[in-house]
C-alpha cells in the first residue's frame, strides 16, 4: 500500500501525526499539490508540484493511485475518484469514504455547491480544531493498524 497526500489545503495539525506514521510503517508516500508542501522530513515521502490549475493535483493522484492504496483528501469528486479505483480515501477530519457512503457525500457537495451558485450563503464548513484531529489520528491508525 502507498499513501498519497492531496496537499492542496492539508492541516498543519495532520502533519506530525501522519509523518510519525510514515517513518514508523516506512510507509512509501506521495505529497501531491501545485505548490511546495512540507510535511517533514522522511525517506520515504516523495514531494510532487503539479502544474497550476484546477484539479491538476488531483488527476497526479488518480493517474497513480493503485488498488488498496489510501489517499488523505477533503475533496470529495477526487475521494469519489479513488473508490472508484478499489483505493481508500480518508477526509482532514477522520471520514473514511467507501463505496457504501461516497455518493452520499457525493450529492451533499454538489447539492451545496448548487445553492451557492444561486446566491445562497451556506456557511462554509466548520473550523478545523482539536476534536477533527483526534477523529483523524483515529480512523487514520485504525485503518493502517488493519493493513
Amino acid at each position: 500500500m502507498k499513501l498519497f497526500i492531496d496537499g492542496d489545503a492539508f492541516p498543519n495539525l495532520l502533519k506530525p501525526i501522519v509523518l510519525k506514521a510514515i517513518n514508523r510503517l516506512q510507509l512509501e508516500t506521495f505529497v501531491i499539490a501545485n505548490k511546495k508542501i512540507n510535511i517533514g522530513q522522511s525517506n520515504h515521502i516523495t514531494y510532487l508540484i503539479v502544474e497550476q490549475g484546477a484539479d491538476e493535483a488531483d488527476h497526479k493522484i488518480v493517474e497513480m493511485v493503485e488498488e488498496k492504496d489510501l489517499v488523505i483528501t477533503a475533496d470529495i469528486p477526487l475521494a469519489d475518484r479513488i473508490i472508484s479505483k478499489n483505493a481508500h480515501a480518508i477526509d482532514h477530519r477522520g471520514e473514511l469514504y467507501s463505496v457504501a457512503n461516497i455518493k452520499q457525500y457525493l450529492t451533499m457537495r454538489n447539492f451545496m455547491q448548487e445553492m451557492r451558485e444561486a446566491g445562497e450563503i451556506t456557511g462554509g464548513p466548520k473550523a478545523f480544531g482539536e476534536k477533527d484531529v483526534r477523529e483523524f489520528a483515529n480512523q487514520f491508525n485504525a485503518f493502517l493498524g488493519k493493513i
